[in-house]
């Protein structure tokens, strides 16, 4: 389970739009004058699929539910089927209408409106419905006090469906965004379907993956042909197989579904895509579209969450920055530095449960100090999410009274008068107006040199990249249990594990989790976290995801450093959170089942996650 936060949206949407007006003439019709066979084959297909699932909801959901006396194996037949239709047209409907999709099929959780606007006042929360909201009422047990508000759910999922079917009916579906959508419901499948994202009850994750790729491979089937090409339907077969065979969720090995399987077809659909002829918008997305798989080294874009193109990472915006990072002169007292906080030796944490008022040290700051590493891989900062981007955290952390108690007027003032700073400051920004050094220029540098942090070179990378030796077998078991049984892969994404939600990862999300004051104080922490900048009940105690790669060089853990170790935050999950605290937490997004996980178990997950620090490269004598 998790929160969706919408933070995002305005600052990707202007690249897109100004992309999309280069080859659309309206929304949702494209220049393209000329659909072939093909596209218009794939759309019957996909209006023809979410027509059938609107019957069977209407036909057998429906009245399975209305049948007195309740009879709740039907139901569950019934509501079954319906995700497996659901899933049979998924990879279309999310790509061409995912706002509409959500509402078939979005997260039991309420989503934030105007959240980008970053005013209480403007904030909305939105009632969530669909599949994952049907589901915990016909999950674990079906309570026939619940038959109204079911039949209410259910009401609303065949109207959003006829919307869809709507808009399928007449926005026809061009080539090259078919490829794109069908490689992103791969990414999907790696990501949310066999880790039980949206059917943690159910747990028909294995099935419904299956389901899924057997629609794909009848769309993929229209662009094969050669014979290099053909293979990739052979490997669409040998997944759905696979999938077919090891039906159960706790036992699934995903390492190798990943790995011998959906690789190869995500490549596969990428060189469908390479050799597609014909203009393709680009799209200003963190996974970048030519990715071959999610594991490439290049797969992830560091620009995505810039504020515009201009302030894109360079070489010599890195040199500035990183001078600037270890200038203790930044600061309004001349003691501390980025670095102050950030130590490159501890994964840029400070190893502390909290640091200290800048002017008194026996005052400890409200949070503990996160990772820079990947940070550019993720939207909105701080735990609280109040910034958009790097630079505007930047500009927050010197301007902060008791972090650094500076001011861009000041630091402006100090770099101005200093010439090899005047010199470095050319050389990053050549194109500038004029000479003097702006705020902007500031924190854009520092942003860019948080950017270049960014390393994807783990031990796991190299597995999953196809080095099958680099990962022992208990990390191995490990992994899949991250992905499976503990479900920490619902809220920590592969392969960045943080909270930016796959496939495309536009979004952060938050988690309510119930974080005590102290392993010894089984009081929720006060920080009310996320609530505090929209203003919205759900969300009290809500704080972002982070990522846990490196996890073993920055403890102590949580927003408040609670957790020293690793095993101490397995046994907070284990437990549920608030729940197993004995801590009442009606929003608790985690949910609310202990994970039954062994001693073993929980020794493999750690060993895993260990498994994800990055690999220093050889000193070279």
């Amino acid at each position: 389970m998790y929160k969706k936060t919408g933070l995002v949206v305005l600052l990707l949407t202007g690249f897109f739009v100004a992309s999309l007006s280069s080859f659309y003439a309206a929304p949702g019709h494209s220049v393209q004058t000329h659909y072939s066979r093909r596209e218009h084959k794939i759309q019957e297909k996909v209006f023809n699929q979410v027509v059938s699932f609107r019957d069977f909801v209407k036909d057998s959901l429906l009245p399975a539910i209305s049948k007195s006396p309740a009879d709740t194996l039907r139901i569950r037949k019934a509501f079954l089927k319906s995700r497996l239709l659901f899933k049979e047209f998924e990879w279309a409907a999310e790509y061409f209408n995912g706002e509409l999709t959500e509402r078939l099929n979005g997260p039991p959780v309420q989503e934030i409106e105007n959240a980008d606007l970053l005013s209480p006042s403007m904030a909305r929360a939105i009632d969530p419905m669909g599949l994952q909201v049907i589901e915990p009422l016909v999950y674990p047990r079906y309570n026939a006090a619940n038959k109204e508000r079911l039949g209410s759910e259910v009401g609303y999922l065949l109207t959003n469906t006829e919307y869809l079917i709507a808009y399928f009916s007449d926005h026809l579906l061009a080539d090259w965004r078919i490829l794109d959508a069908a490689k992103l419901e791969i990414f999907r499948i790696i990501t949310l379907g066999i880790t039980g994202f949206d059917n943690g009850l159910s747990l028909n994750s294995m099935e419904e993956s299956a389901r899924s790729l057997k629609s794909l491979r009848e769309t993929l089937s229209y662009y094969t042909g050669k014979r290099k090409e053909a293979a990739l339907l052979s490997n669409l077969d040998t997944a759905i197989a696979y999938l077919q065979d090891h039906p159960d969720f706790a036992s699934f090995n995903r390492a190798l579904f990943i790995t011998r399987f959906a690789n190869k077809i995500s490549t596969g659909i990428a060189l469908l895509q390479q050799n597609l002829p014909g203009q393709k918008i680009k799209y200003n997305r963190l996974l970048r579209q030519e990715a071959k798989t999610l594991f490439d080294a290049d797969a992830f874009n560091v620009n995505a969450f810039t504020p515009g193109p201009e302030f894109h990472i360079t070489e010599a915006k890195v040199e500035l920055g990183k001078k600037l990072f270890y200038d203790v002169s930044l600061s309004g007292t001349g003691t501390r530095s980025c670095a102050s906080c950030h130590r490159p030796e501890l994964a840029f944490t400070d190893g502390l449960v909290k640091n200290t008022d800048i002017h008194d040290p026996s005052k400890l700051l409200k949070r503990n100090v996160p990772t820079l590493l990947n940070a550019a891989l993720q939207s909105n900062y701080f735990y609280d999410m109040r910034a958009l981007t790097l630079e505007d955290q930047t500009r927050d952390v010197i301007s902060n009274k008791v972090e650094m108690a500076g001011s861009m007027e000041r630091v402006i003032k100090y770099v101005a008068a200093n010439k090899p700073y005047r010199a470095l400051f050319a050389k990053a920004f050549p194109a500038k107006a004029g000479n003097d050094i702006q705020p902007d220029e500031v924190t854009n540098a520092l942003a860019s040199y948080v950017r270049s942090l960014t390393k994807l070179n783990s031990r796991f990378d190299a597995y999953m990249r196809g080095n099958e030796e680099a990962l022992t077998k208990q990390e191995l078991r490990g992994f899949n249990l991250f992905t499976g049984k503990a479900k920490c892969a619902t809220c920590h994404f592969i392969p960045l594990f943080n909270g930016v939600t796959p496939p495309k990862y536009v979004a952060s999300e938050t988690e309510v989790l119930g974080v005590p004051r102290s392993p010894t104080d089984s009081t929720i922490d006060p920080d009310s976290g996320y609530y505090d900048v929209i203003g919205v009940e759900s969300y009290k105690y809500a704080f972002k995801i982070p990522t846990i790669r490196n996890s073993q060089s920055t403890a102590p853990y949580m927003h408040n450093g609670a957790y020293q170790t690793l095993e101490q935050v397995m046994e907070f999950y284990n437990n549920a959170g608030a729940v197993g605290l004995g801590i009442p937490l009606p929003n608790q997004t985690l949910p609310a089942e202990k994970l039954q996980l062994t001693e073993k178990e929980k020794e493999d997950i750690i060993a895993f996650i260990k498994s994800l620090e990055n690999q220093r490269p050889p000193t070279i004598k």
